[in-house]
């Protein structure tokens, strides 16, 4: 806790107190003379109800502006039990900051950086804190010049997220505003994802895993979430779906947009016949088991894989794709084109890959083989390229984890055990995730990735 401390006042006679003043005039003059541009406390407070974005909201009612409108009793709150986390400000002109206050709510950052930018993208380290303890932290004296300020948790002090009161920042503006090389990131929010869910079992037996990743997905709290298909198992009848996936992921089934697996297929009452009664128009909001819609900056592709055979989809995705106006793509679906787990690569999905890849899409999920695992970009065909889709198979919802057998070209990160869910951080330019383990511990943090 860094705070202002005071002397408590004392006494003075008649004659001390002449003395005292004469001195201190002639301190305050020296300090004038030695050492104009120090009086931070002078300069003027640039931040508040400034444009404010952030890694993550943990609820509505805890946006990142709540940190700069003044108001003791609002905050701003990330989402709980991952790091790194971020909350920035855009000044809207460039400005020697020179001091940053930050009242923390009872969710502090351990460690933390406070850092300046002029464009946005570039950052550069103001102030740096190792062992915070909360309360209030004031740093004066710094000296940096941009237009963006930010706070960048990088350890929590606590099992929740990380939470602000408020944010000051104070400066002097030179009154120009530059246009950023890049675009500042605005419109953040926050996704969770998983495929092959729930297993015909309850919260009542210990080794029941779905429980456990829905309640790590509730707790993260997204905008919304996604299913990679074989949302329940084994053949997914919809007596199945009521009696185990509405028990734990069901609790959130309003704001899931989910797509089917080949265990939707095997339900005797015909294929995707339990899915679709399940999840009714949520499954179908265009009336086929395929639909896209928008978030922020971003397209989202929700495909059935089971039927990439059928020219009616093949010939939607495309012209799906060309009425597009949004500048990133994600696409999700339960076949993997590429995997190292038991199933392995599946060429089914190599010619939605390649219009995908055309259309240049960033990302796409998968499920099918129970691990997590990513890979580097790469084209339809498995070559390394930066222009190239970023996949990542996210298949341990809840379901029995495979074993990795062969590991595939470009592939840079492999999980086989440990259940877990998705967590995917979006703004309007760039991309990011965490696998986050049902103890709340990230086992893995891809890159963070420009759309193309």
């Amino acid at each position: 806790m860094r705070l202002n401390a005071s002397a408590p006042p004392r006494r003075t006679t008649p004659s001390l107190l002449v003395a005292a003043l004469a001195a201190a005039l002639l301190l305050v003059g020296g300090l004038l003379v030695l050492a104009p541009d120090r009086a931070a406390a002078a300069d003027p407070l640039l931040s508040r109800g400034k444009p404010a974005t952030s890694s993550s909201v943990e609820d509505t009612g805890f946006e990142p502006a709540k940190a700069f409108d003044g108001d003791p009793a609002t905050r701003w709150a990330s989402a709980e039990g991952s790091d790194p986390q971020w909350l920035r400000v855009d000044l809207g002109t460039t400005a020697a900051v020179t001091r940053v206050r930050l009242n923390w709510e009872v969710a502090y950052a351990k460690a933390y950086r406070v850092e300046i930018s002029a464009d946005g993208t570039t950052w550069t380290t103001l102030a740096a804190e190792t062992a915070g303890n909360g309360g209030t932290d004031d740093w004066t004296g710094l000296g940096g010049k941009g237009r963006h300020v930010r706070v960048y948790g990088t350890a929590r002090g606590t099992s929740y997220g990380y939470s602000l009161y408020e944010v000051e920042v104070y400066g002097t503006p030179d009154g120009t505003t530059p246009p950023p090389t890049t675009p500042p990131p605005t419109g953040a929010f926050t996704v969770v994802a998983a495929g092959d869910i729930a297993a015909q079992c309850t919260a009542s037996s210990s080794s029941c895993a779905h429980p456990k990743t829905a309640a790590q997905a509730q707790r993260i709290n997204p905008a919304f979430y996604l299913t990679m298909g074989d949302n329940q198992y084994d053949d997914a009848r919809l007596s199945d779906y009521r009696n185990y996936y509405d028990k734990t992921w069901g609790a959130f089934k309003a704001k899931t947009r989910p797509v089917p697996g080949n265990h939707e297929t095997y339900d005797p009452a015909g294929p995707l016949a339990g899915y679709k009664s399940y999840f009714g128009a949520i499954a179908y909001p265009q009336g086929k088991p395929y639909y896209s819609y928008d978030q922020g900056n971003w397209h989202f592709l929700a495909l059935d894989s089971n039927s990439f055979d059928d020219p009616a989809q093949i010939q939607w995705l495309k012209d799906d794709l060309a009425r597009n106006t949004k500048g990133c793509v994600a696409a999700y679906f339960h076949h993997p084109l590429y995997s190292s787990g038991g199933h392995g690569n599946d060429p089914v999905s190599k010619p939605v890959w390649r219009i995908l890849y055309a259309a240049k899409a960033d990302l796409v999920l998968n499920g099918h083989d129970h691990h997590y695992e990513r890979f580097a970009p790469q084209d339809p065909d498995g070559r390394a390229t930066a222009d190239g889709i970023v996949e990542i198979v996210g298949g341990m919802g809840g379901a029995e984890p495979y074993p990795i057998e062969t590991v595939q070209p470009n592939s840079q990160k492999r999980i086989s055990g440990p259940y877990g869910v998705l967590k995917l951080d979006f703004t309007d330019t760039t991309y990011t995730w965490q696998y986050v383990g049902t103890d709340g511990q990230v086992k893995d943090t891809g890159p963070t990735y420009n759309c193309h």
